[in-house]
């Protein structure tokens, strides 16, 4: 890694604008939490010697320690040692001042990797996957809503040519697109400099609800690091403009939710899609990855709908699934097998809201996928629509229902080490219990005379 370092050091001294980088981590939630630093500390977080706590990894969507947690009470909160990821350095230009982020993940003081970090996670089950000469390849779909920033509750942008408040839904509408042309010109420009591989962009079906693709990648890493970034970078280029940016996965109680969609095939080492076997049905191999998938749904859907705000979104009739099905071109179903040339076959799947973590979700899915190719199970038939009439399992209808699946689910148990799964459920607990003390302001006018 000594000339890629070299390479980050030349670049920054021909930056004389840049005088200070973030250096940070991805939490469990998703969230890039770190430090800002020096430009002439970039070495030392280059070269592995930049510390933070292990706990930063665990924190609450509030940024609290969570209550109990081993890893600041028993460890008196030790400290992990930040490796350098290997991407780049990713120039930011949203912020006041030109800056730079050094993507960063934990290892413990002897350089092994921390198993509660996410990013750790999924590069374990790349390692299983290239363990058997198999690589996935990976693209990712974000759905997000512009909203105006000075308004309490999510309401629409204001147009920046018509100067008219966007109030109703736009599907696949040009005109929307080019309203917007110049925030989503910024967004391509600044992935291009952070090497995001931004594909096509569309106006989705709410009220200014957008939906930008990435391109397929052979390095799910990279693919779940595009996805992280990309969420940042449309976060710092929409203030930049004047809005704000929603992944909530349901910001809109009567609207369309922010979905996270992930399609995916595998390759080998001839570089052979094995979903691939000249038909329109796809391989057995592709099946058993969909059994995979079907089999560890119901436990994983806490890594796909981490929030309370998720379960609004997983609603019957809503393009979002409830029910553990697939299906060949149904958009209606949890796992989606699209159609087109036979090389390109590949699955979509399309539980995960945009609020959540990128690196667990495709952690979770491509776990669930390997088991299923390795124990060759069975999906069983595809659905048609919705599947009415069909007694098909269910996603949990809830979050704490889901937090409960995922705690004693034993396919989950073969995806994500139990360091990070104890974190992650103690996280979640903490959170719906914030949530349970906390009473809305519907429930008491609803409530407070009428019962």
């Amino acid at each position: 890694m000594g000339d890629a370092i070299a390479d980050v050091l030349n670049w920054l001294e021909s930056r004389n604008d840049i005088q200070s980088l973030r250096a940070a981590v991805c939490d469990l939630n998703g969230i890039m939490r770190g430090k800002r630093i020096p430009v002439e500390q970039a070495r030392k977080a280059l070269e592995g010697k930049l510390r933070m706590p292990y706990s930063l990894i665990g924190l609450d969507i509030w940024g609290e320690d969570i209550e109990g947690n081993a890893q600041v009470f028993s460890t008196g909160d030790a400290d992990g040692l930040c490796h350098w990821t290997g991407r780049g350095i990713l120039p930011v230009n949203w912020t006041a001042h030109p800056t730079a982020l050094l993507p960063l993940w934990l290892a413990d003081e002897a350089g092994a990797p921390y198993l509660g970090d996410p990013r750790r996670a999924l590069a374990r089950i790349l390692d299983r996957y290239a363990a058997l000469g198999l690589t996935p390849v990976t693209a990712t779909e974000l759905e997000f809503y512009l909203v105006d920033p000075t308004s309490q509750r999510p309401v629409g942008p204001v147009s920046p040519v018509t100067g008219r408040r966007l109030d109703s839904d736009a599907a696949l509408s040009i005109d929307e697109i080019d309203d917007f042309e110049a925030f989503i010109h910024d967004i391509y420009e600044a992935c291009r400099m952070q090497g995001i591989p931004v594909d096509t962009a569309i106006a989705e079906n709410g009220v200014g609800q957008f939906e930008i693709n990435l391109n397929h990648v052979p390095d799910a890493l990279r693919a779940a690091d595009d996805a992280v970034l990309f969420k940042r970078t449309v976060k710092g280029i929409a203030r930049k403009h004047g809005f704000a940016a929603c992944f909530m996965a349901k910001p809109y109680g009567e609207r369309a939710g922010n979905g996270f969609h992930v399609h995916f095939s595998v390759v080998d080492k001839e570089g052979r899609n094995i979903f691939d076997d000249g038909s329109d049905q796809g391989s057995d191999t592709m099946r058993h990855a969909v059994g995979g998938l079907l089999a560890a749904m119901a436990e994983s859907t806490l890594v796909f709908a981490p929030h309370f705000n998720s379960y609004r979104r997983l609603r019957p009739r809503s393009y979002a699934p409830t029910a553990v099905a697939w299906g060949y071109e149904n958009r209606m179903v949890a796992i989606r097998i699209p159609g087109g040339p036979s090389a390109a076959r590949r699955i979509e799947h399309r539980v995960s809201g945009a609020d959540a973590n990128p690196y667990l979700v495709l952690a979770a899915i491509l776990g669930a996928a390997l088991i299923g190719i390795e124990h060759e199970l069975s999906p069983g038939e595809p659905t048609g629509g919705e599947g009415q009439g069909l007694t098909l399992a269910k996603l949990p209808p809830d979050w704490a229902s889901a937090i409960a699946a995922f705690e004693t689910g034993p396919r989950v148990a073969e995806i994500f080490p139990a360091v990070l799964r104890d974190g992650f459920i103690a996280c979640k607990r903490q959170e719906l219990n914030t949530f349970a003390l906390n009473v809305s302001d519907f429930e008491i006018e609803t409530y407070l005379e009428s019962v």
